[in-house]
């Protein structure tokens, strides 16, 4: 019986961000109004700036300089990762979108949801969930923080004119397309605020983190391993999402949509964000038959597992630090209920990538560890599972402490 309620407690751990999810989204079902943008605790300062600059602090504490340097000249992780985002995933929704408008002629799914689909499939790779979700499996967080920022910077520049484009012809989409038309929103105040955002939330966090590092590599050491600090990143992803669906139910767009389309919505998704993590995990770590032993040519060539790790997190993510607010400043002229609808692909899909990703994780860690046990061991990288012991052996920034604890889930 003591074994049993061992065994049941510890699962009930491992699991303790579905758990908190779940726990956050009762929260703001029934109180919309303390989390939701503008509400009690004023969310778009203190959880999309605070909690956000917390999880980019603790990256800038725990990632070697020197791999941030190199990933910032990692033409192939560039091009895997932004291609994938902005031009692979907008063409596989344009795909559906068009599929769905040819089998539903009575309109079973809003019109507003699929061009939030369209919307969704234009912004850029999230900026906190896949950093965490990186580190958490055992992956190189550099290179995800490196893609982060290139993203963002290139999100708002990007976003607006190509979702524009790709919307469909059909007449239903002719509000979106109108109020774009319209200059349905003054883009220079989104633009500044994406900006702050990027600014005081990343960027200063993550120097600050990295001075502090370079300053005392010895103390800072100890404080990252003595009080589990990359464990506290997970737990600041509880928060965004808290306050994510407390301005969904604050507008009562999720209440007011028909069950055909929620259902929709939701098993696409997942089925969606799975199918796109297993795209980018085939391009990333193609198979034999694409890139054979004496084939040179780099693009044809596996990654490192770790840098893979990044790409299947990074790639498929979409953001809605960035997406709401470009959303609202886009269509500026629309009604606010019709932005609301408009919105909740993007609220809806950037929640469950991270339940999914929940699962990922494990799958992730465990492959990790099965291909690099079936190769030299710390082999371009210098550390793997063995941090402790990699650590001792190897010395220097590079190779030595930075990467210790990265399991903040468990």
């Amino acid at each position: 019986m003591g074994q049993a309620l061992q065994t049941t407690a510890l699962f009930i751990l491992h699991q303790w961000l579905l758990i908190g999810i779940g726990v956050v989204c009762v929260l703001a079902y029934y109180f919309p109004n303390v989390a939701k943008n503008g509400g009690i605790i004023r969310s778009e300062y203190s959880v999309l700036y605070g909690a956000m600059a917390l999880i980019f602090l603790i990256s800038g504490l725990s990632v070697p300089r020197e791999k941030l340097f190199r990933h910032l000249l990692n033409w192939r992780l560039h091009v895997l990762v932004q291609g994938f985002s902005f031009v692979v995933i907008p063409a596989l929704m344009l795909a559906v979108v068009h599929i769905i408008l040819a089998g539903d002629p009575q309109q079973r799914i809003d019109r507003a949801v699929l061009a939030g689909y369209v919307f969704l499939a234009c912004i850029p790779t999230t900026i906190a969930s896949n950093v965490v979700m990186t580190r958490s499996a055992g992956g190189d967080d550099a290179a995800a923080l490196v893609e982060v920022i290139i993203a963002n910077f290139l999100g708002p520049f990007v976003t607006a004119g190509w979702t524009i484009a790709l919307l469909p012809a059909d007449p239903a989409f002719d509000p979106w397309r109108g109020a774009a038309a319209a200059g349905g929103g003054d883009l220079s105040d989104m633009y500044r605020d994406v900006f702050k955002q990027l600014g005081l939330a990343v960027l200063l966090p993550l120097v600050v983190g990295q001075l502090v590092r370079w300053t005392w590599p010895d103390r800072t050491a100890w404080v990252l391993l003595t009080f589990k600090l990359p464990k506290l990143s997970t737990a600041c992803l509880l928060l965004l999402i808290w306050s994510t669906f407390s301005s969904c139910f604050a507008t009562g767009a999720l209440q007011t949509l028909s069950v055909q389309t929620i259902i929709f919505v939701t098993l696409f998704n997942i089925a969606l964000y799975i199918f796109m993590t297993a795209a980018c995990f085939v391009l990333s770590r193609p198979p034999a038959f694409l890139a054979p032993r004496r084939v040179e040519f780099r693009p044809f060539r596996p990654m490192d597992p770790k840098e893979a790790i990044a790409v299947c997190f990074c790639a498929p993510a979409k953001s809605n630090a960035l997406g709401i607010p470009l959303l609202y400043a886009m269509w500026g002229s629309l009604e606010l209920y019709l932005k609301a609808k408009t919105s909740v692909p993007v609220l809806l899909f950037t929640t469950e990538q991270i339940c999914v990703a929940h699962f990922f994780v494990h799958w992730f860690k465990k492959w990790r560890v099965r291909v690099e046990g079936t190769t030299r061991i710390g082999e371009g990288e210098g550390w793997g599972d063995g941090d402790a012991a990699v650590a001792g052996r190897s010395g220097g920034d590079e190779r030595g402490w930075g990467q210790v604890d990265y399991d903040p889930i468990h």
